[in-house]
């Protein structure tokens, strides 16, 4: 690792987050996104970064169109754990969500959405493992007031997880306590993404401070989707 380069640096960027589908009727895949951005007005194109080990990556460079549906401050974990920490090669992530089909077929998340829009792709820039799309957009949606979710307030205030594929993700470094490294591991539920910090406990259940997850009761759940223990991973 580069000794130069501090990891929190880059957290003082500012992101969204957003679902980012492509696909048409019967063929549909999305993901949860940190990377998207308007570049240019006139025409109106934004851009998007995508991990090419993801399927959704395969259904943009398929059908050269991308949908995007930007997401509200309270959209829960668990909603977003489907889109940022499960597979569509292994489930339908559209099943029982609302959406609707753009002008060009690709699927428009509806559910926990402020705005959504819909582009063309003009052109594409490979960068190592991601690739980053841009389009022309050829429909938007101002769907509802509300405060955007920030990738900030995601990881601060709903303690959510970075995935693996995401382009934001590095290794963690191990924490110090008192000048030694802090044994104890963080633990992230499988389901919505939720990291378990037993230097904070889990006051909402009565859990102290400095409480292990081993030492966790049995009935203790996930605080926001309600997940046992058995679907949390220790932190790599």
């Amino acid at each position: 690792m580069n000794l130069d380069i501090d990891a929190q640096a880059f957290r003082k960027i500012s992101y969204g987050l957003y679902i980012v589908t492509a696909g048409t009727a019967g063929k549909y895949n999305g993901q949860l996104l940190n990377v998207a951005m308007q570049v240019t007005a006139n025409p109106i194109q934004i851009a998007v970064c995508v991990n090419k080990g993801n399927l959704t990556y395969e259904y943009i460079k398929e059908f050269n169109t991308f949908g995007l549906s930007i997401l509200e401050q309270d959209t829960p974990l668990k909603f977003m754990g489907t889109w940022g920490f499960k597979s569509g090669r292994d489930i339908d992530k559209f099943q029982g969500v609302n959406f609707k089909a753009g002008k060009t077929g690709a699927p428009l998340v509806l559910d926990h959405s402020l705005a959504v829009m819909e582009s063309k792709v003009i052109s594409e820039m490979d960068a190592g493992s991601h690739v980053l799309f841009i389009g022309e957009v050829l429909f938007s949606e101002d769907l509802k007031a509300g405060s955007v979710l920030t990738y900030e307030y995601y990881q601060q205030v709903k303690r959510g997880q970075v995935s693996r594929n995401a382009p934001t993700y590095s290794e963690k470094l191990p924490h110090k306590k008192n000048g030694q490294e802090d044994k104890m591991k963080k633990y992230i539920c499988d389901v919505c993404g939720y990291v378990y910090d037993p230097a904070e406990g889990d006051p909402g259940q009565n859990i102290a401070p400095d409480t292990p997850f081993e030492n966790l009761p049995d009935e203790w759940v996930c605080p926001e989707c309600g997940a046992g223990k058995d679907q949390f991973s220790p932190e790599s």
